[in-house]
């Protein structure tokens, strides 16, 4: 069994390392300043992903914005208010069926909502929208699960000095959990940036620069899309792989940051 779990391992991890390793030597070698720093211009063909960095940006901070106060508010009313523990039950398995529907079911339902029932049109804000909906079980699930590893003891002795019930949940349950609720936004800013099923069918194809409002109400293609278009229609695959590159970068980094920012917290919870 050891040796079986031993070659289990290596090839796990030599699967992860060839991958990362291959997307880096294809891409590396394609990233210039020249490629991050401009537009796309048909004129004398140059190619820039700028546009596509600051769509991708803009659609993080929209989709944040909306999710976390529904996420986190949601799991301090199931875990700290709700007693009927049959609709708690019922909306964390809606919750849980929720994060194993397929994104391209997101980006239909969202194409049809968003952006012809509502007339958002094709945009960032309906694609932040659908993200949204993609999102929020995963900040809920931590949120709560983070929730209910707080002592009880803790409640109960905010609550016997007097304390309400929402000045409990603000100044002992929320400090004492705040990990759980960093990991589930990193992890969700790391599913934002790398999803773009959902995002073809709601947020568009654009590559024009726009400010953050501006942005939000217009088509606009972040990273993911954008290594499909250039890769799938126009077989410019030296600047597909320059931006799986630097996706594969911000993914590593992202995982790196939330089990750092969770061992930081576990220290402080233990001090």
């Amino acid at each position: 069994m050891k040796f079986l779990m031993g070659i289990s391992i290596t090839i796990t991890c030599g699967l992860v390392l060839f991958m990362i390793g291959y997307v880096l030597y294809r891409g590396v070698p394609n990233i210039s300043w020249k490629l991050v720093s401009t537009s796309p211009s048909y004129l004398d063909d140059n190619i820039g992903i700028l546009p596509d960095i600051l769509n991708t940006l803009y659609i993080v901070i929209a989709t944040l914005v909306i999710v976390l106060p529904l996420g986190v508010g949601a799991a301090i009313y199931l875990t700290e208010y709700a007693t009927n523990k049959k609709i708690v039950g019922m909306i964390e398995y809606a919750a849980e069926t929720l994060s194993g529907i397929p994104s391209i079911i997101y980006g239909l339902v969202g194409m049809l909502f968003f952006c012809q029932f509502l007339s958002l049109q094709t945009s960032l804000l309906a694609g932040a929208l659908t993200l949204v909906i993609m999102n929020l079980p995963t900040i809920m699930r931590t949120t709560q699960e983070s929730l209910k590893t707080v002592p009880q003891s803790y409640r109960e002795g905010a609550f016997g000095l007097g304390a309400g019930k929402w000045r409990v949940i603000r100044t002992v349950v929320l400090p004492g959990c705040i990990d759980g609720v960093v990991t589930g936004c990193i992890l969700s800013v790391g599913r934002i940036i790398g999803e773009s099923a959902a995002l073809l069918f709601t947020a568009g194809l654009a590559h024009a620069v726009n400010g953050m409002i501006d942005g939000l109400h217009s088509a606009g293609a972040t990273l993911t899309v954008a290594l499909y278009m250039y890769a799938k229609e126009q077989g410019e695959f030296g600047v597909a792989f320059a931006i799986a590159a630097i996706l594969m970068v911000l993914t590593v980094f992202i995982n790196l940051t939330a089990t750092l920012l969770g061992k930081y917290f576990q220290r402080r919870k233990s001090q």
